[in-house]
């Protein structure tokens, strides 16, 4: 049993993994690596736990531990970290493998989280780098008595400021300031019992946050994010701060939003989002069947919204930002 990980050397040792990237691929990319190795470690690790207090409740029965109601997920045979640690060549090919026997053996749980890295292209990530990684993320233990969900969570936040630091302009794409979202919950003051939603989550701050702000933990998580890889990071960040029921969905919100009831909008008590401003185009999603007028142009009308979130006036198309708050109005 390793003692508990302080919290300035578990930031540090996260971030240092992220250093062994520089001149092999770009800031804005490492995200797509350090996160999956992170979750997947952890996963391994957790799984490690829960086996060993299985088999203390059992007097050693490894069948019993083995069984499936004694742990959180999944970890099929050969897609433990210990598996991939074993590889000495195509170390890429053996990582995403174990992704891919991970996200299966847990069905839409785990589905895609993983993401879809180069992580197989030698050029860019050649073995000895994946090695180096690997051997890193192996000399901590990131158990739960050793690195508690609070612990890792606030990790993964520092972890994400680091990349949004370093990423420059992309980083709103996945990340709020968190002095805005100290104020936002603030200002909200969700209760026991409300769901809060967020119609553009990106990586979950805010939705945490607004969790947090609720001692008690019993209220109902609902978001949705368009970028699939900004998607996988909130899934991870909600499933490593052990918020298991939370529905955060993939897709574009305004065209297509997925926190639907019976072929309505889910309505909220309480509504956070941080949505990208001035979204250009915003309603090209609603013209591919729109007949052109004499002009030639195509034009949004709230017929073509089913959901009647533009019944007051549909904002221009170059002004998002009127559409997401039009969306978050017909969301309460």
């Amino acid at each position: 049993m390793e003692s508990r990980i302080p919290q300035e050397e578990l930031n540090n040792h996260l971030w240092n993994a992220a250093v062994l990237l520089r001149t092999y691929i770009d800031a804005g990319s490492y995200k797509q690596y350090i996160f999956p190795l992170l979750f997947f470690k952890r996963l391994s690790d957790v799984y490690d736990e829960e086996t060993a207090e299985a088999l203390e409740a059992s007097n050693g029965d490894a069948e019993f531990a083995a069984l499936p109601e004694n742990h959180s997920f999944a970890i099929p045979d050969g897609a433990h970290w210990c598996d991939v640690r074993e590889a000495t060549e195509n170390i890429g090919k053996a990582i995403v493998g174990a992704f891919r026997a991970i996200e299966t053996a847990n069905g839409s749980k785990l589905r895609g989280i993983f993401g879809d890295a180069a992580w197989t292209n030698k050029k860019r990530l050649p073995d000895r780098l994946l090695k180096d990684l690997i051997e890193h993320f192996s000399a901590i233990t990131l158990s739960i008595a050793n690195c508690p969900e609070d612990e890792l969570g606030q990790g993964y936040e520092y972890l994400i400021k680091k990349f949004a630091d370093d990423s420059g302009h992309t980083a709103q794409e996945f990340y709020t300031n968190r002095t805005v979202v100290h104020l936002m919950t603030e200002i909200l003051q969700p209760r026991p019992g409300e769901s809060i939603y967020d119609p553009t989550c990106g990586s979950g701050g805010l939705l945490l946050k607004a969790y947090k702000k609720v001692p008690s933990g019993k209220v109902a998580i609902y978001g949705q994010e368009l970028n699939a890889q900004t998607w996988a990071l909130c899934t991870m960040n909600m499933f490593l701060h052990r918020v298991d029921d939370a529905r955060i969905w993939q897709g574009d919100t305004l065209s297509n939003p997925q926190n639907i009831e019976d072929d309505k909008l889910m309505k909220f008590q309480v509504v956070v989002a941080n949505p990208p401003f001035s979204l250009d185009k915003w309603d090209s999603g609603f013209l591919t069947d729109v007949e052109e007028d004499s002009k030639g142009k195509k034009k949004m009308t709230a017929e073509l919204d089913p959901y009647h979130r533009f019944d007051w006036g549909v904002p221009p198309t170059s002004k998002g930002d009127y559409a997401f708050v039009l969306h978050i109005l017909a969301s309460l």
